[in-house]
């Protein structure tokens, strides 16, 4: 008999998944630590060498689905590897994994890679340099780059993107100066180039959005639900997002706003951005019709599907994402690899966007 990506026990956890609330960074770390990852993995050059050092980008950018996949992939060598050093299997339930996931994007694990070079030419090319020196010694009327707390706080960043947006948009209005727009990738290089001036203190970077609940209110009280509907839905799977394209659409959209922006405070934002967690806005979209193809292909459907069953359907269950995945990856994955290698099956391996449209398909039969 094969054995399905997911077992029954599996599908047990994805029945009682929620939606995601967004998770904590600093219990994240606590949870690196005692959950055992750091004898292995590094963060930042602090931790054990055998396995990536998390703290540090790579040449390629990981979403929240590739990186399920990456540890769905490399499960059976972690687990054996645990083994050997005599140490327990972690088990995530969901909100522990969206506390990885969170102290991950602290440090910007989900960002692409970055250039100081071009992020110098944008500081000036941008005419950022017209308002804001590098140094409090400067002749800019803005604040002065050294004093920019949100260079190590992206929800901060996003903040000071939208609320700095009138005051320049008038300032350029006044010089006649086309508004500047710029792009995700643009920003991240400008952020490299910022973070790395050498006069600047280093910065614990940070992520900490708020609980879900009152952000929702909060987003039709200020108004962005009257123009975010249809195709401008904020839940519409159309790319995976981050953080900084957050704040690249803050910075964008400033000057289309038909009246003056909603004032939103710091709070506010991370309101706002533990309610786009909440819907899923920075989860990778997948395509579902290619989703259902990897279900078969894994050998998801010789189980959970067809005349005789021998595990749960997965049609109706909660919501599956890049978070709940790893959830059931750590907490059911041991017992299903000791029956898959009994039975001479191998591990099923996921690569590309194979887990998102997984994950899509899915949410689909929900």
């Amino acid at each position: 008999m094969r054995i399905p990506f997911f077992t029954a026990l599996a599908a047990v956890t994805l029945a009682a998944a929620t939606v995601p609330i967004p998770g904590d960074a600093a219990r994240g770390a606590a949870l690196f630590q005692s959950q055992k990852c750091i004898v292995c993995h590094s963060v930042q050059g602090e931790g054990g060498g055998s396995a990536p050092d998390l703290g540090k980008r790579s040449a390629r950018a990981y979403t929240p689905s590739l990186l399920a996949s990456l540890m769905w992939n490399h499960a059976p060598v972690m687990w054996r590897a645990l083994e050997q050093a005599g140490i327990a299997k972690p088990q995530l339930d969901t909100q522990q994994a969206a506390d990885l996931y969170a102290y991950l994007y602290a440090f910007r694990y989900f960002e692409k890679p970055g250039d100081a070079g071009r992020g110098r030419q944008y500081f000036y090319r941008k005419a950022c340099a017209d308002c804001h020196s590098l140094d409090p010694g400067g002749t800019g009327t803005g604040p002065a780059v050294s004093s920019w707390a949100a260079l190590t706080d992206s929800i901060a960043l996003s903040h000071a993107m939208w609320t700095h947006g009138p005051q320049m948009y008038q300032a350029m209005t006044k010089n006649k100066i086309d508004w500047p727009r710029i792009s995700a990738q643009e920003l991240t290089d400008l952020m490299v180039y910022l973070r790395n001036l050498p006069d600047r203190k280093p910065g614990q970077e940070a992520f900490s959005p708020a609980p879900p609940e009152s952000g929702e209110s909060l987003f039709q009280s200020k108004g962005c639900s009257g123009c975010h509907q249809g195709s401008l839905r904020l839940d519409a799977r159309l790319r995976s997002r981050t953080m900084t394209d957050f704040a690249a659409s803050m910075w964008n959209h400033s000057p289309k706003m038909l009246q003056l922006p909603p004032s939103i405070t710091l709070p506010d934002m991370r309101m706002l951005v533990g309610y786009l967690w909440s819907i899923q806005f920075f989860e990778d979209p997948g395509n579902a019709r290619r989703g259902e193809s990897t279900f078969r292909k894994k050998g998801c459907a010789q189980c959970h599907e067809g005349a005789s069953p021998t595990a749960p359907s997965l049609a109706g269950r909660g919501p599956v994402n890049s978070i709940s995945l790893v959830s059931v990856l750590w907490k059911h994955g041991p017992a299903m690899i000791e029956q898959m290698i009994k039975q001479n099956i191998a591990w099923p391996r996921f690569k590309d966007s194979e887990m998102a449209d997984l994950a899509a398909y899915l949410n689909q039969k929900r």
